[in-house]
């Protein structure tokens, strides 16, 4: 397999070109941090935009939904569509308004999404759609069967032809504003999460699990 995603038309990155890569392990990096992925696909009647959990599974990235789905239910002999992923690093101050900006690592890819139809397949990717959630979670909790496996739709998108583009760093401000007396700098944003809240249908006792309790995304 190639170090390198495959550089194309549509993953020509134009504007500030030197944040740009296409590294394939920069874009795994990215896809394993992130949680929510905008699925873009062209129904023909416009282009609709869905945000949607995700896994990914080498080198393929995993979606699914609910086999009632319209959208979904058109992947029989697959798909084109686009996903983008993003993570939020930071709000970028600077001196001017024009050159405010933000931190930022993203992964933009494309191709043609297959229906997922093999059971045991399918199984694979719910468990990697939930470890890529909460890792250990899988083992703990009631897996789905036949009804839920049937009742649920999943497509896989090759990660080849796609782009990573990361800005990172302080403001960059025009040369005739840097001795204006405004405070510039960076506030950086990560995701958080807080103190687990237990069901109130739980039974007595139950302790809370140490990987929902020490939740963590990223480093």
């Amino acid at each position: 397999m190639s170090q390198s995603l495959t550089k194309t038309d549509r993953t020509t990155i134009s504007r500030h070109a030197e944040r740009g890569s296409y590294d394939r392990k920069a874009a795994w990096s990215i896809i394993d941090e992130a949680l929510v992925a905008h699925v873009g696909l062209d129904t023909g009647k416009g282009v609709m935009v869905i945000p949607m959990t995700y896994a990914r599974i080498g080198d393929e990235i995993v979606l699914h939904g609910a086999a009632a789905s319209r959208w979904l239910s058109s992947f029989g002999d697959g798909r084109d569509i686009s996903v983008c992923i993003t993570l939020l690093d930071g709000l970028v101050l600077a001196r001017s308004a024009f050159s405010h900006s933000m931190n930022y690592r993203s992964v933009v890819a494309f191709g043609r999404a297959r229906l997922v139809t093999d059971p045991a397949e399918k199984q694979a990717a719910f468990r990697a759609l939930l470890e890529h959630l909460l890792p250990g979670r899988w083992d703990d909790c009631r897996q789905p069967d036949a009804k839920e496996i049937a009742a649920t739709t999943v497509i896989k998108l090759p990660l080849d032809e796609a782009s990573v583009k990361v800005r990172s760093g302080p403001p960059k401000d025009a040369a005739k504003d840097m001795d204006l007396d405004y405070w510039a700098g960076v506030i950086p944003m990560a995701l958080v999460a807080g103190e687990p809240v237990a069901d109130a249908a739980n039974r007595p006792g139950l302790p809370v699990p140490a990987y929902a309790m020490n939740y963590l995304r990223g480093a």
